[in-house]
């Protein structure tokens, strides 16, 4: 399960349910996952897309094909697999939730991250076609894009992005928060409020939308 194995095996814990090793680039290890939660639970109300990883911070003449398929297995292929099977649990009871955790790269030209650009401008593709296949079984599917959000994650991006470019990283961060209209990163929580205001009834007909929550960047 990686790195994280502990604190999702706690919060599994809190909420009454179970973590499960595998990987979203595997077929295998994604419908042994899907079938678990058949098998346990009946039923399956909402799924989070959020596996993902960062990828190279490089000009496109650098990044290898190895990298690029790595991010593309990850962000979008993951995504694809993990709704593939939901939609098979969801789309009998007619209910249900899909969340693509995207990114604002998946709308703009970032430089020095084209395969992760790429990933998240698929991703919001794939929210907009469930979106429609969807509709008849009252599943709403919607993307939320973040910006800069505070955290590890960002940190290691900055600092990979600063020694790709040879400069300051304080200088590259300020870089971040700069392009914001609010001029701050995003916190975690907004990210997770978002998704727990898609998923109460006040989302009941909110569907195919691809949400900002970044502070105002790009703008």
């Amino acid at each position: 399960m990686g790195p994280n194995e502990d604190t999702i095996t706690k919060a599994a814990a809190e909420v009454g349910g179970i973590a499960m090793p595998g990987s979203v680039t595997s077929e295998a290890d994604v419908a042994r996952v899907f079938s678990t939660i058949h098998e346990k639970f009946g039923r399956l109300d909402i799924l989070v897309n959020n596996a993902g990883i960062g990828g190279p911070a490089a000009p496109v003449s650098e990044v290898t094909r190895e990298q690029w398929d790595e991010v593309m297995d990850i962000n979008l292929t993951g995504a694809f697999l993990c709704s593939k099977e939901a939609v098979k649990l969801m789309q009998p009871a007619k209910r249900g939730r899909i969340i693509n955790i995207s990114s604002v790269a998946g709308r703009i030209g970032y430089a020095l991250r084209s395969p992760y650009c790429a990933s998240k401008w698929g991703m919001i593709g794939l929210t907009r076609a469930l979106a429609v296949e969807m509709g008849p079984y009252n599943i709403p599917v919607n993307a939320i894009l973040p910006g800069a959000v505070e955290g590890d994650r960002i940190d290691r991006v900055i600092r990979d992005r600063a020694a790709a470019m040879g400069a300051d990283i304080d200088r590259v961060r300020a870089q971040y928060t700069s392009q914001a209209a609010l001029g701050r990163m995003v916190r975690p929580t907004d990210i997770s409020n978002m998704v727990l205001y898609l998923c109460s009834p006040a989302g009941d007909n909110i569907t195919g939308q691809s949400i900002d929550i970044s502070g105002g960047s790009y703008l």
